[in-house]
């Protein structure tokens, strides 16, 4: 049985999202990764499991090691269903400063 992994709730958990920060800018190994973190290496090894299932991270096989980055096209994605809710807090936001600073004064 394949099950198909939300990306928001693998983005949901704090140790996963440092994971993606820590890839973001450069290919890390497991060992790499998991060296940032106070955790026993099979839970990062989890969380890499869990953001490889939902295509956030893809994985490449360089001899015996495998290295872990950010799948930006995935990224995209998730900005791309995020991008009309931002919009809609940052138009209220504004309202809300202007009301603010009108009783302001």
């Amino acid at each position: 049985m394949n099950l198909r992994r939300d990306v928001f709730q693998a983005i949901a958990d704090p140790t996963r999202r440092a994971i993606l920060t820590l890839v973001a800018s450069q290919s890390l190994t497991a060992g790499a990764i998991a060296a940032n973190f106070d955790t026993a290496r099979p839970t990062v090894s989890k969380h890499l499991q869990i953001l490889t299932e939902c295509t956030l991270l893809k994985q490449e096989q360089n001899g015996r090691e495998i290295y872990y980055h950010l799948n930006p096209k995935k990224m995209k994605e998730i900005a791309a269903f995020i991008e009309p809710f931002r919009k809609m807090w940052d138009s209220r936001f504004n309202k809300l400063e202007t009301i603010m600073k009108k009783y302001s004064r």
